[in-house]
């Protein structure tokens, strides 16, 4: 049994703080104060300044001179076009890793186990976490440790959290989509690069537009 992955404290921050931007208990362009959520975990502010501007970095909060760090006012946009840039990654990966995922699809085989379970019990946060463990197991699997840094960067599991969240972004099966991925590996399928970017953007969130409106402009619902 794989041991349970333990978390830094900037990476358990991080997590407070995008649970509370999804929450609603900041509001775009509430102002995050670093000091106030450092008494509240109890720990030196130091952990709260990186993690904050790690999520600076994957442009959820941006700060200003005499202004603070504030929720940015966040567009469907911004989700939507993370993912062609995601897709193209693991469109690479899986043509680097496809020698060795054919071989033994192992690594990928206990999230997609876990995705059965949790699409079994509509656990929302379960889905995301196996869903982007797979994700990370493909990446990894390419052996290329420039690409798989680059994927990290773009905060997958963040955006993919917010995406379900915020947009509704459900699949009917993420253990049967992920399943189909799995078998593409196994049976060494010379399309399994163009099979993987499919599979992401079918994952890209879609929103209805009202007749006029901006789909680029228009403004993420918070709670």
């Amino acid at each position: 049994m794989a041991s349970p992955v333990v978390r830094s404290l900037r990476e358990q921050i991080r997590e407070y703080i995008v649970e509370g931007i999804v929450s609603g208990r900041w509001k775009p362009g509430e102002r995050i104060v670093e000091r106030r959520i450092a008494t509240e975990l109890e720990v030196s502010q130091t952990p709260v300044r990186e993690a904050l501007r790690e999520l600076e970095t994957l442009r959820l909060i941006e700060s200003a001179p005499n202004k603070g760090v504030r929720v940015r006012n966040l567009t469907a946009a911004d989700l939507e076009e993370i993912y062609p840039v995601r897709a193209g990654l693991e469109q690479i990966a899986a043509e680097l890793a496809a020698p060795r995922l054919g071989k033994d699809v192992s690594v990928l085989e206990p999230e997609v186990a876990a995705l059965y379970e949790a699409d079994r019990r509509s656990d929302a946060e379960a889905q995301v976490r196996h869903t982007v463990a797979f994700h990370r197991e493909l990446v990894r699997a390419s052996g290329n440790g420039v690409l798989l840094h680059t994927w990290e960067s773009l905060g997958i599991e963040v955006w993919t959290a917010l995406s379900i969240r915020w947009l509704g972004t459900h699949q009917q099966s993420y253990a049967e989509e992920h399943e189909a991925v799995v078998e593409a590996f196994r049976r060494k399928d010379p399309q399994v690069g163009r099979l993987v970017k499919e599979h992401v953007l079918t994952c890209a969130p879609r929103r209805p537009t009202a007749p006029g409106r901006d789909p680029e402009g228009s403004r993420i619902p918070m709670p």
